[in-house]
């Protein structure tokens, strides 16, 4: 079977806090894209400090050539439709059409935060969102649309690479966005901590009837001493510890065989583009970890 790898670009603090030049992540987005990685990914949030990720993207479009370039994952209802429609647009033209948008709705208590800094309702948050992208999707298409209150006519925005624009795919694992990603969007990006949950998870979203691409979010470390070095990592990157981290995302730590049995688990349970990010605070360690990851995480199970 045939799986295609990514790497998450570190674009959050504490990656590049301690005096680490920032413009390093172009470093890391080139040596991928020279090791063979198909993808490289940022995330997004406003409760750390994050360098902005279209404008990563936009410049790691300026320095490759092939690899491609997603959100992992985006918050549309952080940002206006329209302009972030038209962002899009630019930046999948820019890149010759190499972009994928992921898109969540954000997580209880933790997100709520950042809605209220956004100024937008947490009520109707998984409904708006399905909206946005279907606005989005009609801007892409080169169809006006009414927007706004009161309604106004909004333009088409700037034609993306492709026709239909970039893939946009769903983040999340409740049944609302099983149904919904299987129903409105062209790729799943869960990460559930067990290979089982993975496989029923998909089951549901082929239901919908799309071909819907199977993608995993995971987190990885390849090191002798798993368990401590990646407790290091959630409670910097979350504050809390690995035992509770660990019941709701799926992080794998240890030596390359164990990584690989456990990866190679949820390929059998149908996973085909894995999007890895790596439980390392420095960029050395991160590329370090690039080049373990091509040894153990082959492209073929």
């Amino acid at each position: 079977m045939t799986v295609s790898l990514g790497v998450v670009l570190p674009t959050t603090l504490p990656s590049w806090s301690d005096g680490q030049d920032v413009r390093a992540l172009l470093d890391l987005a080139v040596t991928a894209e020279s090791l063979g990685f198909s993808s490289v990914w940022v995330g997004d949030t406003l409760l750390r400090p994050v360098v902005e990720p279209l404008t990563v993207l936009s410049a790691v479009a300026a320095v490759t050539r092939r690899v491609g370039l997603g959100t992992a994952t985006l918050l549309p209802s952080l940002r206006r439709p329209v302009q972030t429609a038209s962002a899009l647009a630019s930046l999948d033209r820019l890149s010759g059409g190499r972009l994928t948008v992921a898109v969540g709705a954000g997580f209880p208590r933790r997100s709520e935060r950042e809605y209220a800094i956004s100024e937008v309702p947490w009520e109707r948050r998984f409904a708006r969102l399905d909206e946005t992208v279907g606005l989005w999707r009609s801007l892409w298409a080169g169809r006006r649309v009414e927007f706004g209150s009161p309604p106004e006519q909004v333009p088409p925005v700037l034609p993306p690479f492709r026709p239909a624009g970039p893939a946009v795919w769903l983040g999340g694992a409740s049944p609302s966005a099983l149904e919904r990603a299987g129903r409105l969007y062209d790729g799943w990006l869960p990460y559930p901590p067990s290979a089982s949950t993975y496989a029923s998870g998909l089951q549901a979203v082929r239901a919908g009837g799309r071909d819907v691409t199977p993608a995993l979010f995971v987190t990885v470390l390849i090191t002798p001493d798993g368990s401590a070095a990646l407790d290091a990592y959630v409670r910097a990157a979350y504050g809390m510890p690995l035992s509770v981290v660990s019941t709701i995302q799926l992080l794998v730590a240890g030596p390359a065989g164990h990584v690989r049995s456990v990866l190679g688990e949820f390929v059998t349970a149908g996973a085909r583009h894995l999007v890895i990010r790596i439980a390392a605070l420095d960029f050395e360690t991160q590329r370090a970890q690039l080049e373990l990851l091509t040894e153990a995480v082959p492209g073929r199970y």
